[in-house]
């Protein structure tokens, strides 16, 4: 029996002639004549494992700061400056010492086999000195920071730790915020103190629910134990405000990779340059969302509470872990912070035209805001946060939080397109084995949400800065149907309607019945506000009278009739009255009053219907439109008696201005 060319022998194998040695496998310079060739380099410089590996990552290099006596820090001065900084927000308020601070990831070992490279004592601040011991377990720990991380290795620190932390297959990164998917806004407080008593807003429709100092001072120690219980915490220096003059430094800290890649993107990020030489934090976010407030804590309702403190300058965190907690707790920060420089703080989006023609874009949710702002043939500021200065418009932010449920290409294809590497998407649900995302699936919640920076949007304006706004434009998603598509506002009308921030919403009763339900929010955000809604619309009247902006109020809801009845108004009419809006032509068309709001209306705009631009023609039942007018008009009137009182500007005289601007019957 024989195989191939071997020959069987006696005890079963095979044996095979002998036949010209295989040829030797040579290196160095090439031959054409080699039957085999290794064209490799030299060997790597490296005699371990640990050694290989720690040449594939390089050291950024930035520029190293100037020092006081004018020569450069070097290196391990610069980090030992940088971890006092953040061990000093670290310390406890009621110990002489907190964990010592050190740098990296205590997961990843050098070559030596160190974790621990040279670390910072946390430093003693404190507001009261209770009788409590110096010395507790966690001086004796280190606790490892992971300073700044850049997306790629949040990526690496939530997939290794946090469950429920995926790659999609768009290649963002899909989170879940746990049990709280949306803000807890009856948990929130304001210290109380000698500094805020007589300047916030509080009482009847504020938002600022009260708490005193020392229950601050509570909450903000458990909070900072438990961030100092654990091994690392993700520690993000970032700007709020694109004008530089306005800027502030924020620090936040927390305990999660994700919290940390939102915070990253949603803040304005900092050069190598600038963080070097970062220096002290302006405020100071302590997200221990993980860990919850003790419920028999004064002032506590449940086990979250979000703790803001203005004479401190800290936010505390406690018993949610939902990001947009942080991003709004910070925006309240701006309606505090800016008022003062005479900075009008706003919830708003903005873009501007190529010409340099800047529009504010205000509404409540489902109103349109961010689809009408988010344009082709403009540049997007931003779509959320703004701020009006003497000099123009900038966005406070640096990224944008855009809502996805039932997102799709052909809707939204900008915030589509965002969602890719570097995006956070949260509680959204995608396919378990290709990873694609289902934005109509909302078995985790309703609210789901992308995070991305706003370079992600192929408009967007950097930096996000523009000249003074030429239009105002106010949108209310009128679910009654007796708001006109759109109204010239004057100066009080505008102010009446920004006070008034209204929407309609459509709630579901029994019987399968469906009817409108006015909804207000003072500013169009109340939830955010820290003074008095008529101080943010006595700034705003002044700033759109010195530059003579123009207040436009658009109806972005229904026509014909009620909801149920008539139709909602077709985005393709809405965006033309946009468009004319920021053409400057719908200041040129022949307008005529409304009854009961007085609202000045065109009787012509190019490509649109002549007879929905006055709600009564478009209602067959001439009755029921009246009905429902004088309805609506009663449901503003309640809503401003809160404000009916409040004096606007130096002698009052604008509030009886602003309070004739509302329906009258």
């Amino acid at each position: 029996m024989s195989a191939g060319n071997g020959n069987a022998n006696g005890d079963g194998g095979f044996s095979f002639p002998k036949g010209p040695a295989i040829p030797k496998i040579t290196t160095g310079a090439k031959r054409d004549n080699d039957i085999c060739q290794d064209d490799s380099g030299p060997t790597v410089k490296a005699t371990t494992l640990d050694e290989l590996h720690s040449l594939q990552k390089k050291r950024s290099a930035p520029t190293t700061p100037i020092n006081q006596s004018g020569t450069a820090f070097s290196e391990e001065e610069r980090q030992k400056i940088q971890l006092q900084s953040i061990s000093a927000s670290l310390a406890s308020l009621t110990r002489e010492s907190g964990p010592k601070v050190v740098r990296g990831d205590p997961a990843e070992k050098k070559a030596d086999g160190s974790t621990t490279p040279a670390y910072a004592h946390g430093q003693h601040q404190s507001i009261f000195s209770p009788a409590l011991g110096a010395v507790s377990d966690s001086s004796l720990k280190f606790t490892h920071v992971l300073y700044n991380l850049s997306p790629a290795e949040l990526y690496e620190q939530a997939i290794k730790d946090e469950k429920g932390s995926f790659i999609t297959s768009n290649g963002a990164l899909a989170t879940l915020s746990g049990a709280k998917t949306g803000r807890a806004p009856r948990d929130k407080r304001v210290v109380r103190d000698a500094t805020t008593e007589d300047e916030l807003w509080w009482g009847k429709g504020s938002p600022n629910i009260e708490m005193d100092e020392h229950t601050f001072t509570v909450n903000r120690e458990r909070a900072v134990d438990y961030l100092n219980s654990l091994e690392k915490v993700f520690v993000n220096d970032q700007f709020l405000n694109w004008d530089p003059e306005n800027r502030i430094k924020v620090r936040i800290v927390s305990a999660r990779a994700y919290h940390s890649l939102f915070m990253h993107n949603m803040c304005i990020r900092p050069t190598p340059e600038e963080l070097e030489s970062f220096g002290t934090p302006d405020f100071t976010i302590y997200n221990a969302g993980q860990f919850p407030c003790n419920r028999y804590t004064h002032y506590m309702t449940s086990s979250t509470s979000v703790d803001l403190n203005l004479s401190r300058r800290e936010l505390v965190i406690l018993g949610t872990q939902y990001a947009g907690e942080m991003k709004k707790g910070l925006f309240s920060v701006m309606h505090y912070l800016m008022p003062k420089r005479r900075i009008l703080s706003l919830h708003s989006g903005c873009n501007m035209g190529k010409d340099g023609d800047v529009a504010l874009f205000f509404g409540l949710s489902g109103t349109g805001k961010t689809t009408l702002s988010t344009d082709h043939n403009r540049y997007l500021i931003g779509d959320d946060e703004h701020c009006w200065t003497e000099t123009g418009v900038s966005n406070i932010e640096g990224g944008c939080y855009a809502k996805c449920v039932d997102l799709s290409r052909e809707k939204e294809p900008d915030i589509w397109n965002a969602i890719k590497f570097g995006t956070v998407l949260e509680n959204v649900v995608f396919d378990e084995h290709t990873r694609e995302v289902d934005y109509s699936d909302k078995s985790v919640t309703e609210n789901t949400r992308a995070a991305y920076p706003i370079e992600f949007i192929p408009n967007a304006k950097i930096p996000c800065v523009g000249p003074h706004p030429k239009n105002v434009i106010l949108l209310a998603c009128d679910a009654f149907g007796v708001l006109p598509p759109v109204s010239k506002l004057n100066l009080a009308q505008t102010m009446y309607h920004f006070i008034s921030g209204y929407t309609a919403l459509v709630a579901g009763t029994e019987d399968g019945i469906k009817e409108p339900t006015g909804t207000f929010s003072a500013c169009f955000g109340a939830a955010f506000i820290m003074l008095h809604p008529t101080k943010y619309a006595a700034m705003l009247a002044e700033k759109m009278k010195r530059q003579g902006a123009t207040g436009w109020l658009v109806n972005t809801g229904w026509s014909g009739g009620s909801y149920g009845v008539g139709n909602r108004i077709k985005l393709a009419y809405t965006r033309k009255i946009i468009d004319a809006i920021h053409s400057g032509s719908l200041l040129e068309a022949n307008y005529k009053k409304t009854d009961i709001f007085g609202f000045e209306i065109p009787t012509e705009i190019e490509g649109i219907p002549s007879e929905i631009l006055d709600p009564v023609n478009s209602w067959s039942d001439k009755k029921a439109h009246k009905e429902t007018l004088l309805k609506l008009g009663g449901l503003f009137k309640k809503n401003f008696e809160t404000f009916a009182n409040q004096k606007i500007g130096v002698d009052g005289k604008l509030t009886e201005e602003i309070l004739a601007a509302g329906p009258i019957f």
